[in-house]
């Protein structure tokens, strides 16, 4: 346990340090959110979509977050541009399939990144991971109707197959390479009730591997970055108890989290 939290310390030191620039794909809806989550951590966040410029964007990173929470056929083209350079350069890629299961396009377009651009982390609820690995499989929007039991030995094995880390996220979050899970236990919720903190948590891990030194640490990388946003939750929650001063205040949160909060806070272990 202490081990892990010792990490979660580390990461954040290397945020800081580093100020990493971390290139978000993402949706109109959270663009404003997760910028200042990404500014919040010490990172440096840039939202570039426009094919003449994406891939220029994008080797210039040091982590790449692609969000799918507002299609359109000029993004889909500009998320595979930039994964393909991201691909060429080693640059850590975390893919959110938002809403995969709702619509045949959402799942189409999960299911061929994750086939041929190999994403290094996959993030999403139980239903849209479920969405992805299971035909027939579907969601309420994008609001998840599955829990981790219904999907965590499908996500396993798919981790193991694909050779990339899949992180689910809920009340509980876990993360798993195919070899080594993880259970984070932080978290709270009032997340669920403020518009993109499930998108948020994505752009958290994209700057928690943006300082990762290779991909040995991707797991812990992304294990730190969800105890990290988890732990910044229960705090803004002991200060705000409705969806809209909460949400302001994990921003401040995730600013202001010290060493000793995150030492006594992190709940972290091996699953």
């Amino acid at each position: 346990m202490k081990e892990l939290i010792d990490k979660v310390i580390d990461f954040k030191r290397r945020i800081s340090a580093k100020a990493p620039l971390v290139h978000n794909i993402t949706n109109y809806v959270v663009m404003n959110l997760t910028a200042n989550v990404t500014l919040a951590l010490g990172a440096s966040p840039v939202m570039a979509h426009a094919e003449e410029e994406v891939e220029e964007m994008t080797g210039l990173a040091s982590a790449l977050v692609i969000n799918i929470g507002t299609l359109s056929q000029h993004w889909i083209k500009a998320m595979y541009l930039a994964c393909e350079v991201a691909r060429r350069r080693n640059i850590p890629v975390v893919f959110d399939p938002v809403g995969a299961g709702a619509t045949k396009l959402r799942t189409d377009v999960s299911r061929y990144i994750l086939d041929y651009h190999s994403p290094t982390v996959l993030r999403g609820n139980s239903s849209e991971i479920l969405a992805i690995v299971k035909e027939g499989s579907s969601t309420k929007g994008v609001d998840s109707i599955h829990t981790l039991t219904d999907v965590k030995t499908e996500a396993v094995d798919l981790a193991k197959k694909k050779e990339i880390i899949i992180a689910i996220t809920g009340p509980e979050d876990f993360i798993s390479d195919g070899q080594t899970s993880v259970l984070v236990k932080n978290g709270h919720p009032l997340l669920a009730k403020i518009t993109g903190s499930g998108c948020s948590s994505t752009s958290v891990i994209g700057t928690f591997l943006a300082v990762a030194r290779d991909k040995s640490e991707y797991l812990w990388a992304t294990a730190a970055g969800l105890a990290y946003y988890g732990l910044a939750a229960e705090y803004a929650a002991r200060e705000h108890n409705a969806p809209g001063s909460f949400g302001f205040s994990l921003i401040d949160w995730l600013f202001s989290l010290d060493e000793q909060q995150i030492g006594e806070g992190i709940r972290i272990e091996k699953a």
